[in-house]
């Protein structure tokens, strides 16, 4: 027991959630912090449900994830050694073929039960403490469909043993399953592994997070522009903690502080929101040059490339994930890679109707001021220059700042909803800004 091995068992008849994946960052977890080993064990026993491209896609989270195995398998390779066993049994008379009265079409009319001895099963979790249970209402339970169909509960038992899993790490929906497996276990002459249940995943509705109620696969994520820095963060304090007010915590933090002690007897809630508000905190700490890759837009022209490097702070203000940035650089801020095509009475918006013309005289009077800024001014700078000048509009009463902000903003971006007129001109650079407000003015030239 003083080498650490633990597994993840998923089953792969459907794409898997955050709920299942939190179950391998544990069990991963828990093996790199002990230095052991961490195994992938796919239970394909349902050949009916199994699909393989239900495996290839826990593999690929995996890997997106960087929980790197130690070993990996199929269930279904070892039918030799389950077959082997359940013969075992059936000759020691601790399991029987046991002819059975179809309830159904399609029931088996024989199938293998194991002799239970009945009585009291106790074992320690690791989270939850001593669990007692008496086993004689379980009756002589099923082991196998045939002597080449084992179910899940000798399945388990078999592989874990012989995997030397020392820490069973898996939900808790699994506590009443444990005391079958242990009276498994027993007939076999297997020693007992140390059993850990995790509190189950709840969602937003405060029921079990399942895919039938809208659980996202966790590869979507990957696809909406989350982080695997973030998810794995996330995933790992779903119902842990390390002790201290720490939040955010790379991999290597967390396998140094991960503590199977520490976790909650408790349900956690999965929060989308929560996870895109990590996910947004890794994605503020990527490097510029990271960060663009991740957002992968399609601009090729030095222009474009300067422009989008300088939109960088806007993005990490705003977006959560790289999806938002990716929408927000085709659609808000796309203004600046391609020219706005204006229109004349959003340009006239904010033009006050008992003064006409200040719209163009507003704009006219801006283009001084930001000749005047150097090529790569800060947006602040450029708003204590020329917020003078909607002060001005404001104190004359001439429609206000608005009257001067509104059609500087919509001149350089030809957008209802863009970021302000001075992260802007920061942006595009005083002489493309000049030549958007002049285009604009000869619109109002001529009407």
């Amino acid at each position: 027991m003083s080498n650490v091995v633990t597994r993840f068992a998923p089953s792969p008849t459907g794409l898997l959630h955050a709920g299942n994946y939190r179950t391998a960052v544990f069990a991963y977890l828990f093996a790199k912090h002990s230095g052991g080993s961490f195994i992938l064990r796919i239970e394909d026993t349902d050949i009916a449900r199994s699909k393989p491209e239900f495996e290839a896609n826990i593999i690929e989270a995996l890997a997106w994830l960087d929980l790197k195995t130690d070993t990996q398998y199929r269930q279904s390779e070892r039918r030799t050694r389950h077959r082997e066993l359940l013969m075992k049994l059936i000759a020691a008379d601790a399991a029987y073929v046991s002819k059975e009265t179809p309830k159904n079409k399609g029931d088996r009319e024989e199938v293998i039960r194991f002799r239970n001895p009945k009585g009291i099963v106790s074992f320690t979790d690791v989270i939850h403490g001593k669990i007692t249970m008496d086993v004689s209402d379980l009756g002589d339970f099923v082991i196998a469909r045939s002597i080449d169909e084992p179910v899940f509960h000798f399945a388990v038992v078999v592989d874990d043993a012989d995997e030397n899993i020392t820490h069973v790490i898996r939900g808790e929906d699994h506590i009443s399953n444990t005391p079958r497996q242990i009276l498994i276990q027993r007939a076999l002459g297997f020693i007992s592994p140390v059993y850990a249940h995790l509190p189950l995943i709840l969602g937003s509705d405060r029921t079990k997070l399942s895919k039938r109620k809208g659980a996202k696969a966790i590869t979507e994520y990957r696809d909406l522009g989350v982080l695997p820095e973030a998810m794995l963060n996330y995933l790992a304090f779903l119902g842990w903690n390390p002790g201290d007010e720490s939040e955010y915590l790379d991999r290597d933090a967390l396998i140094d502080s991960f503590d199977l002690t520490r976790v909650h007897k408790g349900a956690a809630i999965f929060d989308e929101v929560k996870l895109l508000s990590v996910n947004q905190h890794w994605m503020r700490k990527l490097p510029d040059t990271d960060f663009i890759m991740h957002v992968n837009a399609q601009y090729t022209s030095a222009i474009d490339v300067a422009r989008l490097k300088k939109s960088i702070p806007l993005l990490k203000e705003r977006a959560h994930t790289f999806n938002e940035a990716r929408e927000m650089v085709s659609g808000e801020l796309s203004c600046l890679f391609i020219e706005p095509v204006l229109d004349m009475s959003l340009l006239l918006a904010k033009e006050p109707n008992d003064h006409p013309g200040t719209t163009k005289a507003a704009l006219e009077g801006l283009i001084s001021p930001i000749k005047s800024l150097s090529e790569n001014v800060s947006s602040e700078t450029i708003k204590d220059v020329l917020m003078p000048f909607a002060d001005a509009a404001e104190a004359k009463k001439k429609g206000g700042r608005g009257a001067t902000l509104w059609p500087l903003r919509y001149s350089l971006s030809g957008k209802e909803r863009s970021p302000d007129p001075f992260t802007l001109i920061s942006i595009l650079g005083p002489e493309e800004a000049i030549t958007r407000i002049k285009k604009a003015i000869g619109m109002l030239e001529n009407k």
